[in-house]
């Protein structure tokens, strides 16, 4: 008989006694975590609802003149190619590579000894055959004479007619002759056709040469100096409608700009377009002039070439930042009085230097979010401060205009912002 504290009864209360607790105890353990949590994870959410700082510009109204600008190659007004068109050795450069040469200067010889040998060839043959021919009119003087008084035939007289008017013709040949002989021997001096500057020597003293060769140099007018440009087909299409009504594309004045950024001094002209449109951009080539009195443009420099079109009058403008495009779309966030985000789709038009005209969708004196636009939402409430333009890098244009995106040849529109 078992009695006293280890009766089985007994343990099975103390057992079911700690159970309780524990269970009790891990329950308090686990509301104290619970609530201690929830305290924590409070401020945070009010964290994130708090106002974003945003910075805004507003929407100003203002005359703005309208630029296009063109990626422009110079090439001379004339490139003559100076071949050598008699066959001989060079004997020697007459210029010097780089400068400017008259028209008619003397640039390469050609050993003129077999030319000169040629010529006097030809003058002996010419003296023979003007002698052959003063024998002949001799002889038919006397036949002709002799024929009025019926002492010779008429087959005499008709053969020494025949025999004068060969011998007329063989002279008329032997000067041709030195003719051929003399112009051969004014082609050993290669002499430039235009005025202008010579390029490199491309053949070297001692080579032989020919009408066959390769270029001897390059003689380029470069006063005035051409610039190659590509416009759309739709620019084109609008200086056609422009000079119909009087706006002539030649009275537009143009500016060039340099690889250095710095602006040429002289103002160019439009001169002509190409013949046709290039089936694979959509472009035409159009040639432009500038002046060049000091040859400071060569062929082959890239220089931007700038024209006035027209002033946009009261124009809206907003930073090109504060514009996104989504998949050919154009939307910016506007905010509202109550400091309210509204995204709105807008209309743009011209770049002008780094500001973005707007001709739909905006309003005189609205603020726009130009820093911050990837973290608004539509219906968000922002705090809103003033945006400062950046600075244009040293050597740029004060105001540079860029044509509109649907009217940048062969290229796709660009903007302030990518969605």
């Amino acid at each position: 008989m078992v009695s006293g504290p280890n009766r089985p009864g007994m343990r099975g209360k103390a057992g079911c006694a700690r159970s309780a607790f524990l269970a009790i105890l891990i329950a308090c353990t686990a509301c104290f975590f619970f609530i201690g949590g929830c305290g924590q994870d409070e401020p945070a959410t009010q964290q994130a609802q708090a106002p974003i700082t945003v910075l805004v510009a507003e929407v100003s109204q203002k005359d703005v003149p309208i630029y296009k600008e063109w990626v422009g190659a110079t090439e001379g007004l004339v490139n003559a190619q100076i071949r050598a068109q008699a066959n001989g050795y060079l004997i020697k450069q007459a210029y010097q590579e780089g400068q400017r040469v008259r028209q008619g200067q003397v640039l390469f010889l050609i050993d003129a000894r077999p030319f000169e040998a040629a010529v006097a060839e030809a003058r002996e043959q010419l003296a023979q055959a003007q002698a052959e021919h003063e024998t002949s009119k001799a002889t038919l003087k006397r036949i002709l004479a002799l024929y009025k008084v019926d002492a010779v035939s008429e087959q005499i007289r008709d053969e020494a007619v025949g025999t004068e008017r060969s011998r007329r013709a063989e002279v008329g040949e032997a000067q041709a002759a030195l003719e051929k002989a003399s112009i051969d021997l004014s082609f050993t001096e290669i002499v430039s056709p235009i005025e202008g500057i010579a390029g490199m020597a491309q053949a070297q003293i001692g080579d032989l040469v020919g009408p066959a060769s390769e270029p001897l140099t390059t003689v380029s007018t470069l006063d005035p100096i051409k610039a190659y440009i590509a416009i759309s087909e739709r620019e084109y299409l609008q200086a056609v409608q422009n000079s119909q009504e009087g706006e002539s594309p030649r009275d537009i004045p143009l500016t060039l700009t340099l690889a250095d950024g710095s602006t040429y001094p002289y103002e160019g002209r439009f001169s002509f377009a190409d013949r046709s449109v290039d089936p694979n951009t959509g472009t035409i080539k159009v040639a432009t002039l500038f002046p060049n009195p000091e040859y400071i443009l060569r062929p082959g420099q890239y220089a931007k070439v700038r024209a006035r079109m027209r002033t946009a009058q009261k124009a809206l403008l907003v930073p090109q930042r504060a514009v996104t495009e989504i998949q050919g779309t154009y939307q910016v966030a506007v905010v509202g009085p109550n400091n309210t985000v509204e995204v709105r789709p807008v209309q743009v038009g011209e770049q002008i230097g780094q500001e973005w005209i707007v001709t739909e969708g905006l309003k005189p004196g609205e603020q726009v979010v130009a820093e911050g636009v990837q973290k608004v939402k539509p219906g968000a409430t922002v705090t809103p401060k003033p945006y400062v333009p950046e600075e244009p890098a040293a050597g740029s244009q004060a105001n540079p205009a860029v044509s509109s995106p649907q009217d940048a040849p062969g290229a796709p529109a660009t903007s302030g912002r990518k969605g």
